[in-house]
This record gives C-alpha cells, structure tokens and sequence, in this order.
C-alpha cells in the first residue's frame, strides 16, 4: 500500500496518472526484478498515457463533432470511388504542415460527413486541434455577434484551430451575407492554417448557393489554390441502411 503522504504529493504534482499506477508497477517491479531504470521508465510512460488520453478527451468534447466516427467504422468496399490511401493520408495530418486545405464533394449520403469527422478524430489522436461545424453553425454564430469585440471573440474561435471542418454546404440555400462570412474565414485561414469542407452541390453552382457569385468565386479562389479535392460518387450508405433496416 502506497504512503498516503506520497499519494498526496504526487496529486499535488498532478501526477495522477503515474499516482494510481505506482502501486501495480511496484509489485510487478519485485515481480520482475526491474532496475530503477525500468521502473522509472514505465511509471513516466503511464504518466503520459493518462495525458494523452485525458488531452483527447478534451479536444474531442471542444471539437463539438456532430457524431462519434471512426476510419475503422467506414466501410470502403461499399463505395469503391474512395480512394482508402488518399484519407489515410490525410488523417495522417502531413497537409496541416503545408496549411493545405480538403473539399469532399458529391452527393448526400456517401459519407462525406463520416469522413470528415473520422480524420478529425485521428488528427487530435495526432495532438492537433480541431473544430467541427455546419455552415448553419458558423453563420448562426456570426449574425448573433453584433459587436465588433464579441465578432473578434467569435472569429478567434475559427481561427486558432488547426483544423476547421466546415460541414452540410449546399443543403439549403444559404442566408443573405453568408458569402461576406464564409469569406472573412477563408481569407483569414488562407495560407496559415487548413480547412476541410463538404459539399453536395457541384462548385458551378456556389454562386447560386450563396446568393453572391463574387463572394463564392474569392471564396473559391483561395480555398482551391492549396486544396486537396475529393470528389466523391456512387450510391448512399443511408440508403443503404434504410433497406437493411427494411429487410430485418
């Protein structure tokens, strides 16, 4: 049994992580005759596994996903016009070094929103920071601001992240000034730090979508010069589950 005394100054530490280990690893140190060495070495190790762990937690519950989704729960062989390397290579975070930007276009259902959250998830399991939102979110966000104090407050929001995942463009058409918004964004991220965004609608038709075709062509001007474009088709994994469902 551990010194209450030493528990408490590991607490006072905040070495919680290696304080509820430390009594296991030193029965398995007597155990296995480890040297100080070792030993030292697997209670710093489950130190930083507690972090870790505790880090993700956090920065999942601030990235406000949408829903819990994994690279290991979409099924590839459903859709066969997903590249599988390309998204791993993009959950692997190289195009954050180089402030490159993701757009995932096609039609509803064919996992765009999935996937988008699944490298979000393995890029804070990398130590990255990520933020996801709908359109609707963002522009909720900004028209509630009003003054410039609380826009700057909100926009810092969008800015600081190393990843902002910009989901459902091209559901409805969007409110009046969503162009100046989304732009403001844009620009703002350009060259400094990465977006990825889906889309259901072709990029000819933002213009439409946005109700500002001068907006939607800056838009796209910077977003496209360091994009990685996916463009996804096929059938609905939606659907699909419909019609399962439909069978049992």
């Amino acid at each position: 049994m551990i010194d209450p005394n030493l528990q408490h100054t590991l607490r006072k530490l905040r070495l919680s992580g290696l304080a509820s280990s430390l009594d296991l690893r030193l029965r398995e140190a007597r155990g296995n005759n480890l040297d100080h060495l070792e030993f030292l070495e697997l209670l710093l190790q489950d130190e930083l596994n507690v972090r870790r762990q505790r880090m993700i937690e956090r920065r999942t519950k601030t990235a406000a996903f949408r829903e819990k989704r994994t690279l290991d729960s979409f099924d590839f062989s459903f859709n066969s016009s997903i590249n599988r390397r390309q998204i791993h290579d993009l959950a692997a975070g190289t195009f954050l070094d180089r402030s490159e930007d993701v757009l995932l276009v096609g039609p509803p259902g064919v996992g765009k929103s999935h996937l988008a959250q699944a490298i979000g998830h393995e890029l804070i399991k990398a130590g990255k920071v990520v933020l996801y939102r709908s359109i609707f979110d963002i522009l909720a966000d900004l028209r509630e601001d009003g003054h410039d104090q609380k826009h700057e407050r909100t926009m810092k929001r969008y800015l600081k992240c190393d990843l902002l995942i910009i989901d459902d463009m091209g559901i409805k058409q969007l409110p009046q000034k969503s162009g100046e918004y989304l732009f403001e964004i844009i620009m703002r991220r350009y060259e400094l730090r990465s977006t990825m965004m889906t889309s259901n609608r072709p990029l000819e038709e933002w213009g439409k979508l946005i109700g500002d075709v001068p907006a939607a062509t800056a838009i796209l001007d910077r977003f496209l010069h360091h994009a990685n474009l996916i463009k996804i088709k096929g059938k609905s994994y939606r659907m699909k589950e419909a019609a399962n469902r439909t069978l049992d």
